[in-house]
């Protein structure tokens, strides 16, 4: 597999020098993704599953096929594929309903200082209205999340657990698979936040165990405004719906109505159409490229890009020992927003904030931090322009001293 060729896919990689390296925010999108949206919204362009025409029948096809798509990448069953807004609506989902279900008062949720808020709001509100108690795996000296930490915490009184697969504001990939067996010795329910894995690594959900599991089409090449939520059946099967409306109901009564089977009953109204469509093509074209060659290229591309880095001083990186693409680093008394003004002078795009993950940057002792984060699309060529913007952000901020 030639990078250089596989860049060709990506107009503004093609038609521009963009260095991006904020893909753990989004993912660039291929042409071939966007073709089948167009062909989507010129060719077909109407409802699914009601119509009773041509046109209604080959979205719907298109439509249901690209749940058949995640569901062989997931391993699961195609009735265990809810198609959602994104990652955050997938959580959100899980915690409104079943979180509201199931936790009573006393129980106990367990999180982490290291998740996206989107992994760790849903269950603080759950909590607070339901009087349980969230808690907190401990972090080691690293900020990882591991199992001996995690097994401190775990107790009789755990009904759910939610971390993520791996962190995006620090490239960490949790041991999540012995954390879910631990889990279910408990009788609790995990929920993992796989936005930032299901681009970069194969997922088996029947091989991990987990529950229910979360990812979002943008970060994998695929459009925005799509996402998936898989969760084992006979939990989806219990859970009620949180969204009411068409499409989703089976009969409507005056006062009483009854829904359909999942997934369905978690997909009111019309649903997300072209994305779905967008993300079964995302789903074909990394497929295209491989797991394994991406897995190869976040590897290089972090080696690289931490051993250049690592040869500047006057930098802090926050997370050394990371297992992705990921990079956290701050320029020693350069407000990240500074630092980032200087990146995007020299093309280079680059994140700064706090990732929304305020309480790992508290843990940081910072307010923000920059994250440089790669794809299999990204070169060495990328990593150099990166160091060389470093250096003059460098340069620029030294200037005032």
């Amino acid at each position: 597999m030639d990078v250089h060729s596989i860049r060709k896919d990506f107009y503004i990689l093609v038609n521009s020098d963009l260095v991006y390296l904020d893909n753990a925010a989004s993912s660039l999108k291929p042409k071939p993704v966007i073709d089948m949206i167009n062909f989507y919204n010129e060719r077909l362009g109407v409802n699914v599953h009601r119509g009773v025409y041509r046109l209604s029948h080959e979205a719907t096809e298109l439509y249901e096929g690209a749940r058949e798509k995640v569901a062989k990448l997931l391993n699961c069953r195609f009735e265990e594929v809810v198609f959602t807004r994104g990652t955050s609506s997938a959580l959100n989902l899980v915690a409104s309903s079943l979180g509201m279900q199931i936790i009573e008062l006393g129980d106990e949720i367990i999180t982490s200082e290291l998740e996206h808020h989107s992994s760790m709001l849903p269950w603080q509100n759950v909590a607070r209205k339901k009087n349980a108690k969230l808690v907190f795996v401990p972090l080691d000296e690293d900020k990882r999340i591991t199992v001996e930490n995690f097994k401190k915490v775990l107790s009789d009184k755990t009904k759910v657990v939610a971390l993520n697969y791996i962190s995006n504001a620090m490239g960490y990939i949790t041991p999540i698979k012995e954390i879910i067996r631990l889990a279910h010795e408990k009788g609790a329910i995990v929920i993992v936040d796989s936005a930032q894995a299901a681009p970069h690594m194969p997922i088996d959900v029947k091989d991990l165990d987990c529950d229910f599991l979360a990812f979002s089409g943008h970060k994998m090449c695929g459009p925005t405004g799509i996402g998936v939520l898989y969760g084992k059946h006979h939990l989806l099967q219990t859970m009620e719906p949180v969204e009411f409306g068409g499409d989703m109901i089976d009969t409507v009564e005056l006062s009483c109505a009854t829904f359909k089977e999942t997934p369905y009953k978690f997909e009111t109204g019309t649903p997300i159409i072209g994305g779905a469509i967008g993300l079964g093509a995302a789903i074909d074209y990394i497929n295209s490229i491989g797991y394994d060659f991406i897995m190869q290229q976040d590897n290089i591309l972090r080696d690289y890009m931490l051993q250049e880095m690592k040869n500047i001083n006057g930098i802090t990186i926050y997370n050394p020992k990371t297992d992705t693409g990921i990079v956290s680093f701050n320029i020693d008394g350069v407000h990240p927003h500074d630092a980032a003004t200087v990146f995007d002078q020299e093309n280079v795009a680059i994140r700064a904030g706090h990732h929304c993950a305020q309480p790992l940057m508290r843990c940081l002792n910072q307010v923000a931090t920059i994250r440089a984060s790669t794809y299999f699309y990204n070169t060495k060529e990328d990593i150099d322009r990166f160091i060389q913007a470093i250096h003059k952000a460098k340069a620029f901020f030294d200037s005032f001293i």
